[in-house]
């Protein structure tokens, strides 16, 4: 059986006990605005006259925003300072 995009969401939307509300407000993380009604025409079946498929553009921008919801945002560059070999003395 071939998985789609929907099925993933729906897989994903399970597994992390999200509600529509979480969803859109992770999806808010990474800047991409969904409504809840365009979120629930992706969770019908695919025969619902409103069935709506699930985009890749949709599915990485939720998987960024879990990233994220999950972990936190990434740190800035300037925080994440590596000393380089050439700048430590040698002796």
């Amino acid at each position: 059986m071939h998985m789609t995009n929907n099925d993933i969401f729906k897989k994903l939307r399970v597994a992390h006990k999200l509600r529509d509300d979480d969803m859109v407000k992770i999806l808010a993380l990474v800047d991409f605005r969904i409504s809840k009604s365009e979120l629930n025409a992706m969770f019908r079946n695919e025969d619902h006259p409103k069935y709506m498929p699930c985009g890749d553009q949709v599915l990485r921008n939720f998987l960024n925003g879990l990233i994220i919801h999950l972990r936190g945002p990434m740190p800035k560059k300037a925080e994440k300072k590596i000393p380089n070999k050439s700048s430590q003395k040698k002796e």
